[in-house]
């Protein structure tokens, strides 16, 4: 039986998109929420390769003004065809005082898996936190995925003192327009510092 081929890790590219768009939705239907999941490949383009501000085509990011907040990886076989994907941001850490890597989503391709396209995506954000400098490569994990024990193998421990916490939407919504009554009220003391007596 010939070996797998090891597969090579880049970053996203915009021709990438559609695949990982697929495998984002592959990802919720393994996770039992399909319908949950919205993402399209207009959406993704936008995150990974913002716009030029003066409306030009999505750029490469070189500069602050296009810079994404999104970053993406991908696992490629011999073809160069994306066969697994890594979604991030930077998160940042008060008491350690510096930035880390929240991985948003990790998913390789049934076909692909045991080829060590997750070891090696995981590899990849973990070089970047070490060479620029972070501390945390962080990430949620549903509770019944059977990853749990390759997550364990490479030294990565759950959180269980944390509790994760969401706002989504009515109640977002409901929060968000507390704030907008607030600016009203407020609004002819611009700059005004809210003492001990301010409702919370």
């Amino acid at each position: 039986m010939t070996p797998p081929v090891t597969p090579t890790i880049r970053p996203a590219r915009p021709r990438d998109v559609p695949a990982v768009v697929a495998m984002v939705h592959d990802l919720a239907e393994y996770e039992r929420a399909p319908d949950q999941c919205h993402l399209t490949a207009e959406q993704l383009t936008s995150a990974l390769f913002p716009a030029d501000p003066d409306g030009g085509a999505a750029s490469d990011a070189s500069s602050p003004a296009t810079a994404p907040a999104l970053f993406g990886h991908v696992a490629v076989d011999e073809q160069d065809e994306p066969i697994g994907f890594a979604l991030w941001f930077l998160n940042f850490s008060t008491w350690a005082g510096v930035h880390g890597i929240y991985l948003e989503d990790l998913y390789v391709r049934p076909a692909a898996r045991g080829t060590g396209a997750g070891r090696l995506l995981l590899a990849t954000l973990a070089e970047i936190c070490v060479r620029r400098g972070y501390r945390r490569l962080e990430w949620w994990m549903i509770d019944w995925n059977p990853a749990a024990g390759f997550y364990a193998s490479i030294g990565a421990q759950p959180m269980s003192e944390w509790v994760p916490y969401r706002l989504s939407g009515d109640a977002l919504r409901e929060l968000a327009d507390h704030a907008a009554t607030a600016d009203t009220r407020t609004g002819d003391r611009p700059g005004r510092v809210p003492d001990r007596g301010d409702e919370a």
